[in-house]
């Protein structure tokens, strides 16, 4: 390659790294058409390769369908191919000119609710697929109360299936606002709604000419142009420690920093900080990234950070800014989705992961039970068991430093482990 191929390989290679990421997830009733949906965004935006492409279409003459089935792309277990389902979270990637995405195929059975949480939990926006033909249902009012209980900032229903209903602007609107009168009792701030055809790919990447009574965007357009830059909290600077760096070498003898995912806000050099537990204080003396020093880090930057003072300081600490402070405590409310198929035991004694820390707890009570299609808290039953959502009050065996979930999703969610089999039996959101 010459100097100047190099030169312009680097800059597009700087030119994706610096573009914007969007995580969202799909979730729907099953047999919605998730797996098409996405199948057809990748393959109009020409995000698949032609060995892909080709598998898929083998794949669809063995089934004996009449066209290519897109839903196959993400469809990856032999369990999903067979029975037309999803199973398991997928995961693809894929990008355009103006942004990158990472998508998590959630399934729509009910009794794979834990896997859609799972899916959820670190998403800027969730698309709720509702066939045209059912309406809304129990499954699509269960997923969006999850995404507003994940604190999902931007939900996108899709409703499939049109072609089905003679592409019907009634049909449209019935649903529309069916959705719009539960969606009140939600706390998404920003709903869209397209009336789509996974199948033949109407107003996914282009705009279909069989609904010239829709104008607003296309799937696609509403993807690439949602505003996500202010999802992330810039607020509250927090910043759990992963790693101490201590090289041990000549050329770095001295060097003491501290490595980690900035959970949210924003660091600056100088800046006046506090390290927890242990309440000792300190400057900021560099941001570390790589080989360069940095004059400021934010949220979701990985970097490295050194201090003016030698502090004690491990994995599991906690740098924050002197006027800005976590919660610390070691009694909390944690609204949790129940993964396991053990039942939750009241006064029993889990494992609770939180950043980068670890501490053992114990669920000193069941504050209510979560009816998912009433949105009503069942203080009665307490028998919490697989896929269940339930309020609960937790005592960590040392203190906790902590956010609300909904002021930062970051520092607010935590997860229970089984202590004698090491499972994750909940995802929690502090309250």
């Amino acid at each position: 390659m010459t100097n100047e191929e190099i030169k312009q390989a680097k800059e597009t290679i700087n030119s994706y790294l610096a573009m914007e990421l969007l995580r969202f997830t799909t979730a729907g009733s099953v047999d919605d058409g998730k797996s098409t949906l996405i199948g057809r965004l990748l393959y109009d935006s020409k995000s698949i390769f032609k060995d892909q492409l080709e598998a898929v279409e083998r794949s669809s003459k063995l089934k004996g369908d009449e066209y290519v089935n897109l839903a196959l792309l993400t469809d990856g277990l032999r369990a999903e191919r067979e029975q037309g389902i999803t199973i398991d979270v997928a995961y693809r990637y894929f990008h355009t000119p103006k942004r990158k995405f990472i998508i998590a195929d959630t399934p729509g059975h009910i009794q794979y609710t834990r896997n859609m949480v799972t899916g959820a939990s670190t998403a800027n926006l969730a698309i709720i697929l509702i066939d045209a033909r059912n309406g809304v249902l129990e499954q699509t009012l269960r997923h969006s109360y999850i995404a507003s209980l994940l604190q999902i900032p931007h939900l996108l229903v899709a409703i499939n299936k049109m072609d089905l209903v003679g592409y019907s602007q009634e049909i449209f609107d019935k649903i529309k606002d069916d959705f719009d009168s539960f969606s009140h009792t939600l706390n998404v701030p920003d709903v869209h709604f397209v009336p789509i055809s996974a199948l033949n790919g109407d107003n996914i990447v282009n705009r279909s000419e069989n609904m010239p009574w829709y104008q607003g965007a296309t799937l696609l357009y509403l993807l690439e142009t949602v505003h996500i830059k202010n999802d992330n909290n810039l607020k509250d600077p927090r910043f759990p420690v992963q790693y101490v760096i201590r090289p041990q070498s000549d050329k770095f003898h001295d060097f003491r920093g501290y490595a980690g995912r900035v959970a949210s806000g924003v660091f600056k050099k100088g800046d006046d900080i506090v390290v927890l537990p242990s309440g000792f204080s300190s400057k900021i003396k560099t941001v570390e990234a790589y080989e360069n020093q940095l004059e400021s880090t934010f949220a979701p930057q990985s970097i490295t950070l050194t201090l003016e003072d030698d502090i004690d300081i491990s994995r599991g600490d906690m740098i924050v800014r002197k006027d800005n402070m976590p919660k610390v405590g070691q009694d909390v409310e944690v609204m949790v989705c129940w993964f396991n198929q053990k039942p939750l035991q009241q006064r029993g004694k889990y494992i609770l992961r939180h950043t980068t820390n670890e501490m053992k707890c114990m669920v000193t009570d069941v504050n209510f039970k979560m009816d998912i299609n009433t949105l009503e808290q069942n203080f009665d039953n307490k028998n919490i068991g697989m896929n269940d959502i339930a309020k609960i009050t937790i005592r960590t065996g040392k203190p906790l430093y902590y956010d609300s979930y909904k002021i930062n999703r970051q520092t607010g969610s935590v997860i229970l482990v089984d202590e004698h089999t090491n499972e994750t039996v909940a995802a929690g959101m502090i309250v």
